[in-house]
């Protein structure tokens, strides 16, 4: 794909990742919460240009650096999102106000990131973008999985996410 397609893909998964967390959801522990992430990574790990042929070192760091503010992105925003269990018992979700704080941190972390690249003349590629974002979202569903666990999420079926998943104003019958 080109650094154009990468960077459509990552602004529109961002963009709704982000917008449907913060309407209510329903969560299960029992379904493929990691399958999105990695299907992202390894869109990006099949880039060629992850890394700089002419800064191997500097940019393998600058992606490393990349991941970890991808993981410390998903754990700050799957610890500030909500959750709490209905009477019927399923599970839900919701983020927070400071799960906007945690996004905006990361966001600008990661745009820190490219100017220092930018600075020592590394050549970015999307992916490494891309594959911080799927570490963000492989780390904030699987704390998330985790702590519903003691819920009772697990033993219940609910829908996965991106199944037509149920909303807290859906009426009940």
């Amino acid at each position: 794909m080109s650094g154009l397609v990468n960077a459509l893909v990552i602004v529109a998964v961002a963009a709704i990742v982000i917008a449907r967390q913060f309407r209510a959801r329903a969560i299960n522990t029992d379904r493929r919460w990691w399958l999105l992430p990695v299907i992202l990574a390894v869109v990006a790990l099949r880039e060629p240009g992850i890394l700089d042929s002419h800064h191997r070192t500097e940019s393998a760091v600058l992606l490393v650096v990349e991941l970890l503010v991808g993981l410390a992105t998903g754990a700050g925003w799957a610890w500030t999102t909500r959750i709490w269990t209905e009477p019927d018992g399923v599970v839900w979700t919701r983020s927070t106000k400071a799960s906007i704080a945690v996004w905006v941190v990361g966001i600008g972390a990661r745009i820190a990131l490219f100017a220092i690249g930018r600075a020592f003349g590394l050549h970015q590629d999307s992916s490494a973008l891309m594959l911080g974002l799927a570490a963000t979202l492989l780390v904030r569903s699987g704390i998330l999985v985790w702590r519903a666990q003691p819920l009772g999420a697990a033993s219940r079926p609910a829908p996965a996410y991106g199944d037509d998943m149920r909303s807290v104003r859906r009426e009940r019958a």
